[in-house]
């Protein structure tokens, strides 16, 4: 896609591709990790996918300094974005703050970034382990 043509998608086009390469990641590592049955999958994919997760990852790539100042730009057009419907299981303040997290992803991948993507999912992953294992 044409760096002029990305430049005119809104927020929740970025943060629509986004979702589904943040998540095609997560899957991804979840079943090299040995999980196989689509009940646990989804139980924990949610500890990296939810909008509870990505308010939190945000918040750790912004503590820092992760992201780019494009990045950054993309990530509060995504956050900033009007949406005409309700966040389903969340506040409407981490709705939107996931949002702008996925429209980092969907921009990285409209612009063919895939080392970058693959260096913020390994950063995701990191702390969300880091997360996990300090709740045990």
């Amino acid at each position: 896609m044409e760096s002029n043509n990305i430049d005119q998608l809104n927020g929740m086009a970025l943060a629509y591709l986004g979702d589904a390469v943040y998540e095609m990641h997560i899957r991804t590592y979840l079943l090299e990790r040995g999980f196989y049955v689509p009940t646990k999958l989804h139980h924990l994919a949610t500890h990296y996918v939810s909008a509870k997760a990505q308010a939190y990852l945000i918040e750790c790539m912004n503590s820092e300094n992760i992201l780019n100042d494009v990045e950054m730009s993309i990530f509060n057009k995504g956050r900033n974005t009007k949406t005409h419907h309700k966040a389903k299981n969340t506040d409407s303040l981490t709705y939107h703050i996931s949002t702008g997290f996925e429209a980092v992803f969907g921009y990285l991948q409209l612009t063919g970034q895939q080392k970058r993507i693959r260096t913020l999912v390994d950063f995701c992953i990191e702390k969300v382990e880091e997360e996990i294992n300090e709740g045990k």
